[in-house]
């Protein structure tokens, strides 16, 4: 629930996403610590455990610790699409100028991630604590443009999109603008 459902006072996460140079390689560590995230073992847990343990992590910490530890990731919230029930989802990010960009990756499988759905149906969301509004970019050459900055930030990415298109889905790029 917000603020406004809870009576409690929340202030707005600062997103953590730092700016980066996405022509170069990321670090070493990033890009071991992203192939470790494609290993069946992993993207189970990421499917079935650290999606309800990462937005009570990245609350009591105050954004700062999530089971993706060293990619940025925000808690997204949500009004389900059917039934109108408050959803939590940690999702990894980065930013576009002043928006944020998130991936409807489902660790590459061959369907949507619930959110993803909640979002088309209620597209006004909050994330990282901040009102904002997602639009699923549709525009083929700004996909282009954006999925090198987001292989940067999480190199996994490329094989989830590799995943997905063996299963003919085309994994979603969102834009939360406040």
């Amino acid at each position: 629930m917000n603020a406004a459902h809870t009576g409690k006072r929340q202030t707005p996460m600062t997103l953590r996403a730092k700016p980066f140079d996405a022509t170069g390689r990321p670090h070493w560590f990033i890009r071991a610590y992203a192939a470790l995230a494609t290993a069946r073992l992993s993207r189970f847990v990421s499917r079935h455990i650290a999606w309800k343990l990462d937005p009570i992590l990245l609350r009591l910490t105050r954004g700062r610790i999530a089971t993706t530890a060293v990619f940025p990731t925000a808690v997204l919230e949500t009004k389900g699409a059917r039934t109108g029930a408050h959803r939590r989802n940690a999702v990894i990010y980065f930013t576009d100028g002043t928006d944020a960009i998130i991936a409807a990756s489902h660790a590459g499988s061959p369907t949507n991630p619930a959110w993803y759905h909640n979002l088309l149906a209620n597209p006004d969301v909050v994330f990282g604590g901040t009102p904002m509004r997602a639009t699923v970019i549709t525009d083929e050459s700004e996909r282009q443009r954006l999925w090198p900055l987001a292989d940067h930030v999480f190199p996994a990415y490329r094989r989830y999109r590799e995943e997905a298109a063996r299963s003919g889905r085309t994994i979603p790029l969102i834009r939360l603008t406040r």
